[in-house]
């Protein structure tokens, strides 16, 4: 992926840019607390053979905050995984609308999915429920799931306006990155693809 050095949109750009600030700051200390608490447990299981009652339940809460933050992060840097065999083969206007259509669709999915999580964040938050070990409020480890859906909805939504400009040549997969290829072989596989589908005209 190649980045665009303008930032489109002004206030829109802005606000990706400090909703990715927080997601490079929660994911950097989501993974550096599991990575501290998980040697902390087995240092204290082998030197002190006491292991840190709640440190499994901590994990499993950084795990579900680590894993939907990232799910808004992947999407902005436009690392997720793609099944892209026929759309890299087509014209770019054709693949920028494409583009508009999945990311609509996705956006729409990401954000059902974000508003069934929601409902059922309510309905644990309304029984009470509380976590074994730390004994905190069960939703607060859910919440994290309805906050990445809605984030990586929003993010599919920037990529819809970033590609609605068809005066512009580049295909986004994310609002700032554009569609490339950084593998040579690859890249130029699909050159000679697209050069010998030109020949043929």
């Amino acid at each position: 992926m190649q980045s665009n050095t303008a930032t489109p949109f002004g206030l829109l750009g802005k606000i990706d840019a400090v909703i990715g600030r927080i997601e490079i700051w929660i994911l950097g200390w989501g993974v550096t607390l599991m990575a501290v608490n998980t040697i902390a447990n087995v240092f204290g299981r082998y030197v002190f053979n006491q292991s840190i009652y709640f440190s499994e339940e901590l994990n499993e809460f950084l795990i579900v905050i680590v894993t939907f933050m990232g799910l808004g992060y992947a999407t902005r840097k436009g690392i997720h995984i793609r099944m892209s065999a026929i759309y890299d083969a087509l014209p770019v206007k054709l693949r920028k609308g494409l583009m508009v259509v999945i990311a609509t669709t996705t956006a729409i999915v990401m954000g059902v999915l974000a508003w069934y999580a929601f409902e059922y964040v309510q309905k644990v938050a309304s029984r009470g429920r509380i976590t074994p070990a730390l004994q905190l409020p069960l939703y607060l480890t859910y919440v994290w799931v309805v906050i990445g859906l809605a984030l990586a909805s929003f993010q599919y939504l920037l990529t819809v306006i970033r590609n609605l400009n068809f005066a512009d040549e580049d295909v986004y997969v994310s609002y700032l990155e554009i569609d490339s290829y950084e593998d040579p072989e690859t890249a130029s596989a699909i050159k000679k693809f697209q050069d010998t589908a030109e020949a043929d005209k």
